[in-house]
């Protein structure tokens, strides 16, 4: 039986996606049966993106220059991209930040305005990555194939997306227990 490569990616987001793809219990031993992870920040070391991966649940919008660059690449050698919480699908909280106006009044905000003991803007470049002016759902950068909202979405909703894609469907994303928000 050949395997589903499949991969899991976080971007600005605070993991409670991951966190409710982890409740799926003993399901996951099952899932074991039909994929190999090859890249997930949930159990793994790699540092570099796969080529020729099948399914792959990306969480967060996209925030900075480092994720920019890490959901191109992972479009370009992803099969099935399927955007992963409401971070994913809109932006949700990180894009809260899109009310201030850009890059430079988050910052100034964060680390000057409200800085404790030394107030300074981060710079240093190849460790903090630059932040966009707009926090940005994933399908504002690269088209997707699926849409799995919630906030995060519950393990069962995760269940009834990934399931159908190991047997080569489409998973039905309609009515309430697949599409509601939060």
């Amino acid at each position: 039986m050949n395997k589903i490569k499949f991969a899991t990616v976080w971007l600005a987001g605070c993991s409670g996606c991951h966190m409710s793809f982890l409740d799926m219990d003993e399901w996951l031993i099952e899932l074991a049966k039909h994929v190999d992870i090859v890249y997930s920040p949930v159990g793994s070391d790699l540092k570099e993106y796969p080529e020729n991966v099948d399914v792959c649940l990306v969480e967060g919008g996209v925030a900075n220059q480092d994720n920019l660059e890490l959901i191109h690449k992972v479009r370009s050698q992803t099969k099935i991209l399927v955007s992963f919480g409401d971070c994913a699908v809109t932006a949700n909280v990180p894009g809260m930040r899109n009310m201030l106006g850009g890059a430079e009044p988050v910052l100034k905000r964060a680390y000057l305005e409200l800085g404790d003991i030394t107030p300074q803007l981060p710079n240093e470049p190849g460790i903090v990555p630059e932040l966009l002016d707009r926090v940005l759902p994933v399908h504002e950068v690269v088209p997707v194939d699926i849409f799995m909202p919630g906030c995060p979405p519950s393990s069962d909703r995760i269940k009834a997306t990934i399931e159908p894609l190991l047997k080569g469907e489409k998973p039905k994303m309609e009515g309430r227990d697949m599409i509601k928000f939060g």
